[in-house]
């Protein structure tokens, strides 16, 4: 099957009808085009309202259930016992990987592994070593900023996005800096929907992660025989009592989960942050008055962008959710960007409110044990961006659409065009 929406089976794959004149029970969300379009809001808000875990017996991902209002899916996200992320039985996004392809990582993993694993990592973002980060960040966001173009189009994604983020990891990663653009390379790899449509295209998408992994075993095998081991990812993983010993698979899984949690979040708020104020002017206005409003309104930016789409569970026992019966072996995906606009917790959670009163109501960040666990570092950067951006630019204008991401979990952009008056 294509990964065009598949909502209406007799319609062309670039017509997305609307959702009311479509049967509730022939209703897919699965296709990437649906979030590519930016057309998945009604289709979701029909769901809330009359079935909010809603099943898809036919889909280009076989049979799911989508569960899409806001407290449904913190039950789901917390109730791990019933739900489980593990790569053997599916993993953590709709496509999943065949049982012998599937690469394991902490995040695709259940207690007691997961807890083991992700523990290692979670030295690099405590408070402490996030305030020695902040100076780093800030010079680096400076840099970037003042070197943008002046009354002239450009790129918002690629010279502001991506080289912040990839900059960023390379701290993180303490990857050679020359070499940092092939980190957003890997990301894109390891969550490409287009790469996986071809046997060839897989092939060569698979080509692209084996070299990520070559790469950073030559890293791996230099920190590993370290007297003193580095405050680096790569030396926290060669050095943790439940990491060092890992399988070329294992390494692959959580180098990669690394990668993409710590592109993609920031990459794609940073971007969706500037629409959004674009889009909502009243906003911009109220943030040019009182830069103080940056502390809320990055949560909110995160919340309105909602950079994954959707995390996915399998039902480990017959269960009953929502009044519905799930069986065991269910495919059961949390549609995040569903949940962050439901209006029963989120007040008028179609308008993007730099003020927002509890701007941490969200579900971007996930909940329960699987929590992103480097949370503050994204929230941490798209504050310093905008302190920067703030004392540097009255106004960054919008100058065009964006392109999105062909993807139903990566809720992203490709480009956005941007101008700066100088």
């Amino acid at each position: 099957m294509s990964d065009a929406v598949v909502i209406n089976k007799a319609a062309p794959a670039t017509d997305i009808p609307d959702p009311y004149s479509i049967p509730l029970s022939d209703i897919d969300v699965s296709g990437a085009e649906l979030f590519r379009a930016d057309k998945q809001d009604a289709y979701f808000e029909r769901l809330r309202r009359e079935d909010p875990v809603h099943y898809c017996a036919d889909s280009q991902y076989g049979p799911y259930w989508s569960v899409t209002k806001f407290n449904d899916i913190v039950y789901v996200d917390t109730h791990h016992q019933i739900y489980s992320s593990d790569s053997q039985l599916g993993g953590v996004v709709m496509r999943g990987q065949p049982e012998e392809t599937a690469l394991p990582m902490f995040i695709a993993m259940d207690p007691p592994k997961h807890d083991a694993q992700r523990k290692v990592v979670q030295p690099i973002v405590a408070p402490s070593n996030l305030a020695k980060l902040e100076s780093t960040i800030r010079e680096r966001a400076g840099r970037i900023l003042d070197s943008l173009p002046r009354n002239e189009t450009f790129n918002w994604v690629d010279l502001v996005s991506i080289e912040l983020t990839t900059q960023m990891l390379a701290t993180l990663f303490d990857f050679p800096f020359e070499d940092r653009r092939k980190l957003t390379e890997w990301s894109d790899a390891a969550t490409s929907e287009e790469d996986a449509k071809t046997p060839e295209l897989e092939e060569a998408r698979r080509a692209k992660i084996f070299e990520c992994a070559d790469y950073f075993m030559g890293l791996w095998n230099e920190r590993v025989n370290a007297r003193e081991p580095g405050g680096d990812l790569i030396s926290m993983l060669a050095h943790g009592e439940s990491t060092r010993y890992m399988d070329r698979g294992e390494f692959i899984g959580n180098l990669l989960l690394l990668i993409v949690g710590g592109n993609d979040t920031t990459r794609n708020s940073i971007t969706g942050g500037l629409l959004a104020l674009n889009q909502n002017p009243d906003q911009y206005r109220k943030l040019r008055e009182n830069h103080k409003l940056i502390e809320t309104m990055v949560p909110e930016i995160i919340r309105w962008q909602t950079p994954l789409t959707h995390m996915r569970r399998t039902a480990l026992a017959d269960t009953e959710l929502g009044g519905k019966q799930i069986k065991k072996g269910d495919k059961v995906i949390m549609w995040y960007i569903s949940g962050n606009r439901d209006d029963e917790v989120i007040p008028d959670p179609y308008s993007f409110i730099i003020d927002r009163k509890n701007p941490r109501q969200h579900l971007s960040f996930g909940f329960g044990i699987h929590r992103c666990v480097g949370n503050r570092l994204a929230e941490m950067q798209l504050r310093i961006i905008w302190e920067e951006a703030m004392k540097r630019f009255d106004f960054i204008e919008v100058v065009g659409d964006p392109v999105r991401t062909n993807s139903n979990l990566i809720h992203g952009y490709l480009e956005l065009p941007v101008r700066i008056a100088g």
